[in-house]
């Protein structure tokens, strides 16, 4: 059997595991042992679960001293409520730490048994190998990260196994993404959102018409149009003529109405923490989201500019219309601004105006979307906090609990 590292002459290979109640000075002790028995260490893996730990060391030991090894770990008084095991045979172990090809987060509330064992066995059917689990989340919903190696290489692998995983959501009743892991998922730096039923609850236009007593007619031809039965230009010119005559003070209003979506802050304020740049690009109006985008501190801000004329809104929009295709474009302008590649950008976003944005990002999110957006998008998320974006990318719980205490603020208190 061929190992990527030598072993001194003299000793052969073996895994030594550990496992019974965490205290402080079991690793220590363990080491201790270890040392005095002339180990070679070649890989090394802990984890502390629930008040468990779990350590294992692949190594190199004397043929003649296994026996002793065990004898001293086992005596030693740290690790006197701790199992001990020690596992020589060659045939048995495996030649080098397995290297993950994918990332699969799972979110739901809850996350049953039932649904990891059926991803599991969707996994199998692929040969595919689940190599570790972790929780990343246990509020507001509950997320595990599965590290897994998929035989095989090239997108359509991927493309293969997405498919496969998102046909189990609806009966399962969670949300899976599956990315490749490694650099091409660390490397995400830029995260663009759209705005409308994304970023924000509601959607802008139809919280103007509202003050025109439009509403209802407005809000049929805003559902058309993220389901893509209509042109966006057409139908964004057809709303906005109903706007015509409103006070242009209207926007100030509705700006100051604005609600963030659940776990909107945190995301921003995490993802700012953390280097990346963010944006938001909307089919909405720029008047009411500036302010909004200056509050966040977002990077970039984009939208479609209301014409306002004697103080009041003419009906129209003026220069180039935000619509599916300017979206895309802007995303790339973000990115080319901030030296960075498509590959390294994440699109959120909800409604068919978001396609060619999803589909051009490196990885595309389907934030509660329209059908013809979850077909095209790398993911799709069903709940109602905009914090399972950062799950998906990896980003656990604990670590932004930890920036949030920073600026005093309880989660689990303010979803915010």
């Amino acid at each position: 059997m061929t190992y990527s590292v030598t072993l001194q002459p003299g000793l052969q290979h073996a895994v030594i595991t550990l496992s019974g109640a965490d205290h402080p000075g079991v690793s220590a002790a363990f080491f201790a042992v270890l040392s005095q028995h002339g180990v070679q260490l070649l890989d090394v893996e802990q984890a502390q679960f629930r008040g468990r730990l779990a350590l294992a060391a692949f190594a190199g030991v004397t043929t003649s001293g296994v026996e002793a090894l065990r004898h001293d770990l086992e005596s030693a008084p740290e690790l006197a409520d701790q199992s001990v095991t020690i596992e020589t045979d060659e045939a048995s172990l495996a030649p080098q730490r397995r290297r993950s090809t994918h990332a699969v987060v799972v979110l739901g509330d809850p996350v049953t048994a039932e649904a990891v064992s059926e991803i599991g066995r969707t996994l199998a059917d692929f040969g595919a190998n689940i190599d570790r689990i972790r929780g990343i989340s246990d509020y507001p919903v509950t997320g595990l990260e599965l590290s897994i190696t998929i035989p095989g290489s090239g997108d359509e692998v991927s493309h293969t196994v997405r498919q496969a995983l998102a046909e189990l959501t609806t009966a399962l009743g969670v949300d899976i993404a599956i990315e490749r892991a490694g650099l091409a998922r660390r490397s995400k730096r830029l995260v663009c959102f759209d705005c409308d039923s994304t970023l924000i609850t509601g959607e802008v236009i139809e919280m103007l018409a509202a003050h025109a007593g439009r509403e209802a007619e407005v809000a049929e031809v805003t559902e058309r149009a993220m389901r893509g039965e209509l042109d966006f230009e057409e139908s964004l010119r057809e709303r906005v003529a109903t706007l015509a005559g409103l006070d242009a003070s209207v926007l100030d209003s509705v700006a100051r109405d604005i609600e963030l979506t659940p776990g909107a802050r945190t995301t921003i304020r995490t993802l700012k923490q953390m280097g990346y740049r963010t944006a938001v690009v909307s089919g909405g109006f720029i008047q009411v989201l500036e302010p909004m985008a200056a509050d966040l501190d977002l990077d970039y801000v984009r939208a479609n500019t209301l014409e306002i004329v004697d103080g009041k809104l003419t009906g129209k929009v003026i220069g180039k219309v935000v619509d599916r295709k300017a979206k895309a474009e802007f995303l790339g302008e973000f990115a080319e601004d901030s030296g960075l590649r498509l590959s390294q950008t994440v699109a959120v976003g909800d409604g068919a105006n978001d396609i060619d944005m999803l589909t051009a990002a490196g990885l595309g999110i389907a934030f509660n979307a329209k059908p013809a957006l979850r077909e095209v998008a790398d993911t799709s998320v069903t709940h109602p906090f905009l914090d399972s974006v950062l799950y998906i990318m990896g980003v656990p719980r604990h670590e932004i609990d930890t920036l949030n205490e920073e600026h005093g603020i309880d989660g689990k208190v303010a979803l915010d």
